[in-house]
């Protein structure tokens, strides 16, 4: 009995010098250094080079002067990522995030990725370009570009934490002139993120990654490859979703098509990518030089 009541003890204090000790591990969302592994958490994994994916879903519409929002397509998105940690003399630690993201257009009744759409106010079938952009990548670090501390970039609400961001931006068009602020045809449009999440798992000091949900809406311009020839009005989509415990774990419709057409988007950019991000309106551009040949459906 006295050796039972030893082991007992024994483990009782091992159990609560393991539960400090995971506590003590827990990450401090009021210190720069904690914020940013939260961060880092949330977009990818403490583990350098390890892959992640976020997937999501939605629709996508018109709005135009005078008249009611139509429906065009559904759409269907992935993003394949891994972060590698970096450091900078002024900023600190941080990480590289190097992505690619594919969006795909599906038709509203059938769900079926389109190979063309008839545009409603024009009446012609045009060839429908998905997404595919190859890289997509960013970094962060511990202070921000002034050199000061960074502080956490959500908000919490009792057991959970929740992070918006909204992205305006207006800059030269890739398919426009050189004489753009003469005549017009900056590239306009707004990105707008949500992330959300329970608190305990963000800051749980065992745990390399965040359980998230997300959501994303968009609104721009029309998309080149619809051919508005320069009409009003503008396409907004609105779309949730959350990260993926593994790249499987996508519908095996969207895992077919990246097999199929996208077979580099099973992973992400090499650590360290140092190309330039390419965008949606520098892939069209791309395609038209014949620059990528865009997959036979």
């Amino acid at each position: 009995m006295k050796k039972l009541l030893t082991f007992v003890a024994a483990s009782t204090i091992a159990m609560a010098h393991c539960t400090a000790a995971n506590s003590q591990s827990n990450l401090d969302l009021d210190t720069a250094e904690g914020a940013h592994k939260a961060m880092r958490k949330v977009q990818c994994s403490l583990v350098d080079n390890k892959p992640v994916t976020y997937y999501w879903f939605g629709k996508a519409f018109s709005r135009r002067m005078g008249e009611r929002d139509k429906a065009l397509f559904d759409v269907e998105g992935m993003n394949v990522r891994s972060c590698s940690t970096i450091t900078d003399p002024k900023r600190g630690t941080g990480y590289h995030l190097v992505t690619r993201e594919i969006l795909l257009y599906r038709d509203v009744k059938t769900g079926e990725i389109l190979k063309t759409w008839k545009n409603p106010w024009t009446g012609e079938e045009v060839e429908v370009m998905h997404v595919a952009n190859d890289p997509v990548n960013s970094k962060s670090y511990v202070n921000g570009r002034d050199g000061k501390p960074g502080k956490f970039a959500g908000d919490i609400l009792g057991n959970k934490w929740q992070m918006n961001f909204t992205i305006p931006l207006f800059y030269p068009n890739p398919l426009a002139s050189e004489y753009q602020a003469e005549i017009g045809g900056t590239y306009h449009a707004t990105e707008m993120f949500n992330f959300l999440g329970d608190l305990e798992d963000l800051k749980d000091g065992s745990k390399n990654t965040a359980e998230v949900a997300v959501g994303w809406a968009r609104m721009s311009d029309w998309l080149p490859w619809m051919k508005m020839g320069g009409r009003d009005g503008v396409i907004y989509m609105h779309t949730a979703g959350r990260k993926l415990d593994s790249w499987d774990d996508m519908p095996s419709s969207m895992k077919n098509e990246i097999k199929k057409n996208y077979p580099e988007y099973t992973t992400p950019p090499p650590a360290g990518d140092p190309r330039l991000n390419v965008t949606s309106w520098k892939y069209y551009k791309e395609v038209k030089e014949g620059k990528v040949t865009l997959p036979k459906r």
